[in-house]
């Protein structure tokens, strides 16, 4: 994807979501909908890795002289594969 680093997360948040909700009303031809699958894939992607550099930043700006964790707000969030919504797109 040539601009996964131009894109602002808001931007591809909001496109990872037209997208959804097109693909989830029909409203797309067969072709139309796998391009807008992968696209969505690349925008979920784009998503993540903002969202995982951004939890790098906060650690980091978290830990004290020591090198230790000073206070967190952020909580790591445990993937459960047997509750994942079988309607989830991406």
């Amino acid at each position: 994807m040539s601009d996964k680093k131009q894109i602002t997360f808001e931007d591809a948040l909001r496109e990872l979501e037209d997208i959804a909700d097109k693909l989830e009303k029909g409203q797309l031809s067969l072709e139309e909908s796998i391009k807008a699958y992968e696209r969505g894939m690349d925008l979920k992607k784009v998503c993540t890795d903002r969202l995982t550099e951004a939890e790098a930043k906060i650690e980091f700006l978290a830990k004290g002289q020591t090198g230790e964790i000073v206070k967190t707000t952020v909580k790591k969030k445990k993937e459960d594969t047997t509750s994942k919504n079988e309607d989830d797109l991406f």
